[in-house]
């Protein structure tokens, strides 16, 4: 894709990406990543494709279309920033972004991806709904899962899924290799949840970014409570039940570090690390009246209280008191929640869509 700036090393003079879409996958981290994306368009002044109808998302799980973008129908491909969730379609997503956009997305371990997917979509799998724990639900997965029920995406595959594939397809080594190599033309890169800080240097050295603007505040974060165990056992079950996403995972993680040995080497890559995690205590200490994330209830702005689902108890944080206005500003977004911060861009983007009462 041309236009797209490729940092070969720091003390190369480039210029910030600001077209990026990013395709945000279910329980990767993925819902701090948008957070980053969502600052740094309003750090620029760029335009998010935002749902439409101030949605949560775009359309998912249906295979997305250019018209569940607000205002796509004025504004043709003139969007910056996408990142909301979708279940990818090449040909519409390049109806709402440039043909300059810089193409990622995230991937996560399916094991604790999954123990992640089963307490937060608890009450909306059909799979989930029929067994007690996540362990009952492994011990026998076939005999929770229907392919014909709504939202079982969730519950067998979801990597693979938002990629915009078919979950329940069978295991088949050429089809596989295939969809590595769809993604990798679509994709200029791919990161890993399990190693989130070394996923925000990477994707900084591609998009020429500053250091601040991929420092975050985790979102979406569970409660130790709410996290349950999986048995030795289950962890290797998830890789069965799961293979296509634990075939993509294994490539991609294969991939990513790939990438950053192409870029930079393992010092450079520690003490950017380094600085981003110290960056990242002096905001926290900064910002927050806890200096960590506390439980929902804990919360004393309602406004700021995260959406709760299934079983998952999210967490979210408390700004300090009398922080002076710059701070204030820059606190609040490292801190909002994803629907909250969606439905501010929604009307920051389209004001007079409040006074229609949208």
């Amino acid at each position: 894709m041309s236009g797209i700036c490729r940092q070969t090393h720091p003390s190369k003079i480039c210029q910030p990406i600001k077209n990026v879409m990013f395709l945000k996958t279910h329980k990767t981290a993925s819902s701090t990543i948008l957070n980053i994306l969502c600052r740094f368009s309003e750090k620029h002044n760029l335009t998010m494709a935002l749902p439409f109808g101030k949605r949560s998302h775009l359309g998912y799980p249906y295979p997305f279309q250019a018209s569940y973008v607000e205002e796509f129908k004025r504004l043709g491909n003139k969007f910056n920033i996408m990142g909301n969730h979708l279940k990818f379609n090449l040909h519409e997503v390049r109806r709402i972004m440039p043909n300059n956009t810089f193409y990622f997305s995230i991937l996560r371990h399916p094991a604790s991806l999954f123990e992640s997917s089963y307490v937060y979509f608890k009450n909306i799998a059909p799979a989930f709904k029929k067994s007690k724990n996540v362990n009952e639900f492994l011990s026998s997965p076939s005999s929770y899962y229907n392919m014909a029920e709504n939202d079982n995406m969730y519950a067998k595959n979801n990597m693979w899924f938002d990629f915009g594939y078919n979950n329940n397809a069978k295991y088949d080594e050429h089809y596989i290799q295939s969809v590595f190599h769809n993604i990798e033309e679509i994709f200029h890169l791919i990161l890993i949840a399990d190693f989130f800080d070394e996923s925000m240097i990477l994707l900084k050295d591609f998009l020429c970014w500053d250091l601040d603007d991929v420092i975050y505040f985790k979102m979406n974060a569970r409660s130790r409570h709410s996290i349950q165990t999986l048995k030795p056992e289950n962890k290797e079950k998830v890789k069965e039940w799961c293979a296509l996403d634990w075939e993509l995972y294994k490539h991609f993680n294969k991939s990513f570090w790939m990438k950053i040995q192409e870029r930079m080497d393992l010092k450079t890559l520690y003490k950017e690390v380094d600085l981003l995690q110290k960056r990242q205590s002096e905001l926290m200490e900064s910002c927050l009246l806890e200096e960590t994330a506390i439980d929902h209830n804990q919360i004393k702005n309602k406004n700021m209280k995260p959406f709760q689902s299934g079983n998952a108890r999210i967490m979210g944080y408390n700004l300090k008191q009398d922080l002076d206005n710059t701070t204030l500003n820059i606190c609040k977004k490292m801190i909002m929640p994803e629907l909250q911060y969606t439905a501010h861009l929604y009307y920051s983007q389209f004001p007079y869509k409040r006074k229609n009462g949208r």
